[in-house]
């Protein structure tokens, strides 16, 4: 089975509010047909976090990206971090420990 994923970058600083994304946001992100799940992870290197969805296909991931693109933006501006970057993966190998 095919899972996609989507990386964001985050610049953050001294202004940030939170070091990591509210309830509501990653809700939202959720509810998005096709989310299969969020990882929020925050960068040993100052000012640099990263957020990753992944999803149950590339048309899901596709079919997401403007309602992402509106929920990222909202989330960046209410905990003050700033986009860097926004990139797509296909997941070729993955293994969790259950």
């Amino acid at each position: 089975m095919a899972m996609f994923a989507r990386v964001s970058t985050y610049k953050t600083g001294p202004e940030t509010i939170s070091d990591a994304p509210s309830e509501d946001i990653m809700g939202r992100a959720l509810e998005m047909p096709g989310c299969l799940g969020i990882y929020y992870l925050n960068g040993k290197e100052a000012g640099k976090d990263l957020s990753i969805t992944l999803w149950e296909s590339e048309e899901a991931m596709t079919e997401s990206r403007e309602a992402a693109n509106k929920i990222r933006a909202e989330a960046s501006a209410a905990e003050k971090i700033q986009i860097v970057a926004v990139e797509e993966f296909e997941v070729t190998a993955s293994n969790l420990k259950g």
